[in-house]
């Protein structure tokens, strides 16, 4: 079974020289506007490797001449390949940590509970796996006295200070570009103390915990100043959704506004990362500026999309001059004008959009994105949670759903632990009251009361999974609002599928990795229906990574029937829309929607009351989900209209996926 077939998908073809220069002199010229020397790798789990591997060879050149080796580690999800392959390392090559000092680099305060600190989830993923000495390890402690804290924040850096300060300090990235919990307007003089935590750091926190409720008040965390005074420090990111802070990171200004740009006047940091979060860095993203390029049709249609808005113009009325005046004069030599490229591109973009997004009968389907035949196609839409099909593409469901093709809708997980205990609550005191009147007696009846008084009186947020019984609760709602939300876009009720995949079912935020089990679940539903068209999410922006864990289990099970022969006709695209949105270069589907249609959208998407306003997980974004997934869909629209093509209302947008041979 392939788990991280995710990772492989490349959008962009990108070429080698931009990442790994074939020499001194081409690195400098492509990173000539990069002020941190950085490392691109394919993957996230290739630059996890190469990190493990230096730090590896740290440990061992301090042990061969005797002396320990003190890291600072981090906590969330980011170091958590890099924990791994230390442990292999542990195991296979026997890598020792007895002379490894560790100093962890931030805690929550207060702590209730020590099971849900930061100590606890380092000691799960790596501590406890290594032989490093428990004495060596150092951590704040969230449990101390309020009275206490000064004194032992200044006792932590001495601490640092008298075993010979930091080797090497292992840093993740926040969305804001917090570094460690050093937020927007930390100075660099800044040293290990508590801070309060709020607005962007606090959801930055709520990932590891059940609600942001459950989030302590405040933080005790390294300063700036500590990581400044680290001999080296390597900063990792990970993904599309740390693009935008990566290149603010490593190309912009030196600015407390950006706490990670300090990193810019470190003498030896270097910053680790995937060709995803590079994709903002000029030399993956606008590589013309820095360099000549090997131009496709997607590197030209990213170039004259950027030219346009550089310029204010549509695509037509673009001129050599235009071309010339902003480093793509080589477009100019390879198709001899302006307009030629401008023609190009243009129908290029055209012929994205579509209104039949399960192809269109008995018409040319040369230039439409999908095939006309056969008519009517079998077609499933892959849903992570129950909301995200509607929230994404409820325009384009209700389509295929009017346009007669045999729809159906499977729900990957329960999306249970996104409920509030409040909803809970509403629903069993309905259910309680019409037990009252129609079966006092009621098994039913006990089992609601039951409910209410523990999650209104009993229940303590400690870090366990929750009851089985509030979990099966909050799964019923979710999975109503999905039936209900399919009923009203058209999909018939013996077509709606709940996969409840396993992977999910901790109860917790922490889920487990993805397995066998899941990808044959799956798997049997691709066998049972044998769709021509496929809907998946590749949404990756999901703040908890379900939406990637829900993408790989389809892309395993696709891999294993690949070579079916209904599978060699199905075409399977790609949605977004929940957390992020397509770039134009990459849009090979568009489906304009109405103004009618986009409010049935929105109606669509209210019919998931649950997370309507108060649900535990709505991310970063302030906006509720149908405002968010309107103002991308018009966003689109709108730069369609830009481009001198027709204007809609709102434009939902997809991406081909080719299984990998």
């Amino acid at each position: 079974m392939k788990t991280n077939l995710s990772s492989q998908i490349t959008l962009t073809r990108i070429p080698l020289r931009y990442y790994r220069p074939e020499n001194a002199f081409e690195h400098s010229v492509l990173t000539r506007l990069e002020k941190i020397p950085t490392n691109i790798y394919e993957s996230a789990e290739e630059g996890s490797f190469a990190i493990a591997k230096e730090i590896a060879t740290q440990i061992r050149k301090k042990q061969d001449i005797g002396k320990p080796f003190v890291i600072a580690l981090p906590g969330g999800r980011s170091p958590l390949s890099v924990y791994k392959e230390l442990i292999r390392m542990h195991k296979e090559e026997k890598l020792s940590f007895r002379n490894v000092i560790a100093f962890v680099e931030y805690e929550f305060y207060p702590l209730a509970n020590p099971s849900a600190g930061n100590l606890a989830r380092l000691k799960e993923e790596l501590f406890d796996q290594v032989d490093i000495d428990p004495a060596n390890i150092y951590c704040p402690d969230g449990s101390m006295p309020k009275d206490a804290i000064l004194d032992f924040c200044r006792q932590y850096e001495e601490t640092i200070q008298s075993v010979g300060g930091i080797d090497c300090m292992l840093l993740g990235i926040g969305n804001s570009s917090n570094i460690m919990f050093n937020v927007g307007g930390t100075t660099i003089s800044s040293r290990t103390r508590m801070v309060l935590l709020e607005g962007a750091s606090r959801k930055e926190a709520a990932r590891t915990f059940p609600s942001q409720e459950n989030v302590p008040a405040g933080i005790i965390t390294m300063g700036i100043s500590t990581m400044m005074n680290a001999r080296s420090v390597i900063l990792m990111a990970w993904g599309e959704d740390k693009a935008s802070i990566v290149a603010k990171t490593v190309e912009g200004k030196v600015s407390d506004a950006v706490p990670s740009s300090y990193l810019q006047n470190h003498p030896n940091a270097k910053v680790v990362i995937d060709l995803s979060a590079a994709y903002d860095l000029t030399r993956i993203s606008h590589p013309w500026l820095v360099t000549s390029c090997e131009w496709d049709n997607k590197l030209i249609r990213r170039a004259i999309v950027w030219l346009c808005q550089l310029t204010d113009k549509p695509i037509l009325k673009l001129t050599n001059k235009d071309y010339s005046e902003h480093g793509l004069g080589e477009l100019l030599a390879l198709y001899g004008s302006a307009y030629n490229v401008n023609i190009k591109i243009f129908n290029d973009i055209q012929h994205t959009i579509t209104g039949w997004p399960g192809g269109k009968p008995n018409a040319d389907d040369s230039n439409r994105p999908e095939r006309a035949n056969p008519y009517p196609k079998k077609v499933i839409v892959f849903s992570p949670h129950p909301d995200d099909d509607v929230i994404s593409m409820g325009g384009t469901l209700r389509r295929l759903c009017d346009q007669h093709h045999d729809v159906h809708v499977a729900y990957e997980t329960s999306g249970n632990i996104a409920v509030g205990d409040e909803e809970v609550i509403r629903y069993c005191e309905y259910l309680r009251d019409v037990c009252e009147k129609y079966s006092p007696d009621s098994a039913v009846k006990d089992k609601a009361n039951e409910i209410i008084n523990y999650l209104r009186y009993e229940k303590v947020e400690n870090g366990e999974p929750e009851r089985k019984d509030v979990l099966f609760m909050k799964g019923t709602i979710r999975r109503e609002e999905a039936r209900h939300g399919c009923r009203y876009s058209g999909v018939k009720d013996d077509h709606v599928h709940f996969l409840d995949l396993p992977f999910y079912e901790t109860g917790l935020v922490k889920k487990n990795d993805l397995g066998e089990a899941d990808k044959d679940i799956v798997k049997a539903l691709l066998l049972e229906i044998k769709p021509d068209e496929m809907f998946v999410a590749g949404d990756l922006a999901d703040p908890h990574g379900t939406h990637k864990v829900c993408l790989d289990a389809v892309l395993a099970a696709i891999d294993e029937v690949k070579d079916e022969e209904w599978m060699k006709n199905c075409r399977v695209w790609m949605y977004r829309g929940a957390w992020a949105e397509w770039e134009m270069d990459h849009i090979e589907m568009a489906v304009p929607i109405s103004p009618e249609e986009l409010r049935f959208k929105r109606n669509a998407i209210l019919k998931h009351q649950s997370q309507a306003e108060s649900a535990p997980y709505l991310g970063d974004d302030e906006r509720l989900f149908w405002q968010r997934a309107e103002d991308r869909n018009r966003a689109t629209a709108e730069l369609y209209r830009q481009l001198g093509l027709a204007s809609y209302e709102a434009i939902e947008a997809f991406v081909q996926y080719i299984p990998l041979r």
